[in-house]
Order: structure tokens, then C-alpha cells, then sequence
């Protein structure tokens, strides 16, 4: 233990202090108040509309043991997902990661579930290297794997080979298994790749390198799987466990009213969580409406932006991200449910897509099982990482770049 209960008491009086100063009973009220007088719509600055409803906007609520027991809207369920050793830079320059992507069939399907594919993204300043390689088989023909040799760049080189190797695992698996999903795919995560659209509202460096061809291929490919599944009548969403948009309350700040929540998940906390007596009631889930997001990331996506340059063959509105937010008060959390409006626009799919993730949150205290199922098949473990990272090592007869933490944490899980 490093702090003895003197320090601890110490700190308490501190933050006791720091209470006095801060009184946050108002905040209720204010997110009622956004969400009566500026979601349908809500514009930025400029008289764009950047979130509006899809339906009727509403706040709902559902017994959990009563939603928990409804039949499963839609008789299977699949997840994907892909996870990442995290970037590893060696001695020798190379700075890499490797992703593997999975996808859950809920019932099981263990042929399914054996397939991988592995992407290796490798940033390199020695313009003479070549490391772009073309897709290859293994395992039987279950899986495949490439090489894929990151754009340069002087700063963000872990940030950019991480995100290239996750989102092209992922979205490449997502098409190669596309037609395996009869009734409704849930990724694990947000519908489009954001960490990557995200480089637009960064610096410059990482603003231009978005316009290059592998991260345009890598939208393409989300693009082309959202087609996919509009085409073949098949529901598409994404789940996010811990959704950090800052949409609602960016733009309700520069309109002129001070936004006192950290993002958008605080705001929704506050207007979803229900109490009686004081205490926060446990016995129901409260969810909002559907709403079509054009701001922030989603702008990219959105009917009057350019999707990065990438054809989009359906009318340009479908694309768009829609959301709609689920509070699950026995853990205190919000999840963020996104699919393509081209989804969503249908009532009878949109109501089934949010009773079908009502009943599994209920179910399960958490993500979907498909979710979940695909998050523990890609999961690279702590001793997985550590036993890639030495093979490397051998391979390129140079060491990786250990930092203190590396020793700190090498015990931990």
C-alpha cells in the first residue's frame, strides 16, 4: 500500500474542499433543456444541422427483467472485432503493429470463428524498404495475412501503423465474411473507422496523410461493406462500450451556452440516469431516440461531404451515421449503438435493431454476447504480445524500444 489512512483522509478533505466550489444539481435540468430546445435540430454555428431525429424523439425505459426474456429479434447475431499487439518501435527504425481480426456467430459456428485475418503495418524512414507484400493464405485456407508498408511521416508514426492495422483487419474480414450474415452484424465499435477520420481535425501532417491511398482504401472498405449489406437487406451496427463523442456539447457550447460535461456520454448519463428517494433506481434500462449524426467524425460520412473522395454507389443519405444511446444504471454506463441510415430509416428494422440490444444489455450486464465473443477471439494477450515481441526481435536482430513502464508493468495483466 502506498498511502497510509492518514493520506488518504488527507486527499478526501482536499476533494471536500474542492465540493464546496462545485454544485452540479443544475446540470439535470440543463440536459433536459438541451434535449427539449436543441436536438430536433440541433445546427452548428453556421445553420448546418448536425444531429436530428430519426422518429419520434423520445426518452424510454424498460423493465430489465422484462426486456431480458423478450424472443431475440433477430434469430442470429454476429460480432466482429480485431485487436492489436500495440505499436512496437526497435532499434533498428521500424515502428509496427499487428492486428487480427474475428468474427462471433451467435449460435456458434467454429469454422467461423477459426478464421483470421492478420494485418502487419511497418513504418519505416529508409526509403530504400519495400515492405508492402500481396494478401497470403495459411491455416488450411481458413485464414490470410499481409504486410503493409505505413505512409511516412515525421511525427504519429505508432498512432498511424496502429490504425491503418486495425481498421483494414477489420473491415477486410467484415467483407470477406459479409455474406455469412444472414440477419444483423455487430461491430465491435463505431460503424466507421474514426480514430482514422479523426486525422482530419488534427494537425496537418496527419490531415494530409488521410488523402492518401491506403487510408482511403481502408474508408473504401467500410464504405463497400455498408453497400453490402443495404443490398442484401441484412441490419449493420456498431456497438461502442465507451463512446467519447463531443458532438452535442461542442456545439452547444459555441452557440453560447456552457456546456459543463466533459462529452457527450456525461450529458446523456445525466438525462438517462433515474432516481427515487435519492437513490438511482437499478431496475430498468433508459435509452433515447435514434438520431442522424453529420458532425464531428460522422461528417465524413455525411450526404453533403465527400466520403474522402470514395464512390458512394447508394443514395448518399443512407451512409450516414445514426445513433441512439442506452443507459444501463446497475453499472452506470452509457453505450452508443451507431448503423447507417439506410438501416435505421426503416421503423419496424430500427425498433427491432434497439429491442434486440435492450434485451442482450439486459442479458448480459454489458456488450452483446456476439460482441463479447468476438472480442475474446481477437484479444491478443499480455503473454501473446510479449511472445510476438521477442520473435520479432530474433527475425530483425534488433531489440524493441523498452521504456521504464515496460519493466513497471511487465508482472501485470
Amino acid at each position: 500500500m502506498t498511502l497510509d489512512p492518514v493520506h488518504v483522509e488527507g486527499i478526501a478533505q482536499l476533494a471536500g474542499a474542492l465540493a464546496e466550489n462545485v454544485d452540479d444539481r443544475d446540470h439535470t435540468d440543463l440536459a433536459r433543456t438541451v434535449w427539449n430546445e436543441w436536438l430536433d435540430p440541433l445546427r452548428d454555428d453556421g445553420g448546418r444541422v448536425v444531429v436530428d431525429p430519426v422518429g419520434e424523439r423520445r426518452l424510454r425505459s424498460v423493465p430489465i427483467d422484462e426486456v431480458a426474456l423478450v424472443d431475440d429479434p433477430f434469430p442470429t447475431t454476429h460480432g466482429l472485432d480485431a485487436g492489436t499487439i500495440n505499436p512496437t518501435t526497435f532499434k533498428n527504425g521500424l515502428v509496427l503493429d499487428v492486428a487480427q481480426a474475428a468474427v462471433a456467430a451467435v449460435p456458434s459456428d467454429l469454422d467461423l470463428h477459426r478464421s483470421r485475418t492478420l494485418v502487419l503495418t511497418a513504418h519505416s524512414n529508409d526509403r530504400t524498404l519495400s515492405l508492402d507484400s500481396e494478401w497470403r493464405q495459411w491455416d488450411d485456407g481458413y485464414s490470410k495475412y499481409v504486410t503493409v508498408q505505413s505512409p511516412r511521416v515525421s511525427r504519429y508514426a505508432e498512432g498511424v501503423v496502429h490504425a491503418l492495422s486495425l481498421y483494414l483487419a477489420e473491415s477486410t474480414h467484415a467483407l470477406e465474411h459479409a455474406d455469412e450474415v444472414s440477419d444483423l452484424l455487430l461491430l465491435d465499435g463505431p460503424l466507421y473507422p474514426k480514430e482514422l477520420l479523426n486525422w482530419r481535425d488534427r494537425d496537418a501532417e496527419l490531415r494530409d496523410l488521410i488523402t492518401e491511398a491506403k487510408p482511403q482504401s481502408v474508408v473504401e472498405n467500410y464504405v463497400r461493406l455498408v453497400e453490402r449489406f443495404l443490398d442484401r437487406g441484412v441490419a449493420l451496427a456498431g456497438f461502442v462500450k465507451n463512446p467519447a463523442s463531443n458532438l452535442i456539447t461542442q456545439t452547444v457550447d459555441a452557440r453560447g451556452v456552457d456546456a459543463p460535461w466533459t462529452d457527450d456520454t456525461a450529458m446523456f448519463a445525466r438525462l438517462l440516469e433515474r432516481r427515487e428517494d435519492g437513490d438511482r433506481r437499478t431496475d430498468v434500462l433508459t435509452f433515447t431516440g435514434w438520431f442522424r449524426s453529420r458532425g464531428g467524425a460522422d461528417r465524413t460520412l455525411a450526404a453533403d461531404s465527400d466520403a474522402l473522395g470514395v464512390d458512394r454507389v447508394r443514395p448518399p443519405e443512407e451512409y450516414e451515421v445514426t445513433f441512439f444511446v442506452v443507459y444501463d444504471p446497475r453499472e452506470d454506463l452509457c453505450y452508443r449503438v451507431e448503423a447507417p441510415y439506410g438501416v435505421t430509416r426503416d421503423d419496424d428494422v430500427r425498433e427491432r435493431l434497439t429491442k434486440q440490444i435492450l434485451r442482450d444489455v439486459a442479458t448480459t450486464r454489458g456488450p452483446p454476447e456476439a460482441v463479447e465473443k468476438a472480442d475474446s477471439l481477437a484479444r491478443v494477450g499480455r503473454e501473446e504480445k510479449a511472445a510476438l515481441r521477442r520473435k520479432f526481435e530474433r527475425r530483425f536482430d534488433s531489440e524493441f524500444v523498452r521504456t521504464y513502464d515496460d519493466v513497471r508493468w511487465s508482472g501485470d495483466d
